[in-house]
């Protein structure tokens, strides 16, 4: 799955071009690389997020195209 695409789904971002937007800006980084929208995520993958001052470090522990509210996560923070 595009790493876009598993940020929306996974609800790390809200909507799919902010997603996008923030990786063409290099604020997101995928097992400690700058990774691009289009990259591939796979199951333990580690997904760090700079939101401003704060970032955001998680897990990939699951992987779906799409989920309901009451399913469980698709990823663990660290």
């Amino acid at each position: 799955m595009r790493l876009d695409k598993y940020l929306k789904v996974s609800r790390l971002i809200k909507r799919r071009t902010i997603a996008n937007e923030a990786c063409d800006a290099g604020r997101v980084t995928l097992n400690g690389k700058v990774a691009k929208a289009g990259t591939e995520v796979k199951m333990g993958d580690v997904i760090e997020i700079a939101f401003g001052n704060k970032t955001v470090k998680a897990e990939i522990t699951d992987i779906k195209d799409t989920v309901k509210k009451g399913d469980p996560e698709l990823y663990r923070y660290l």
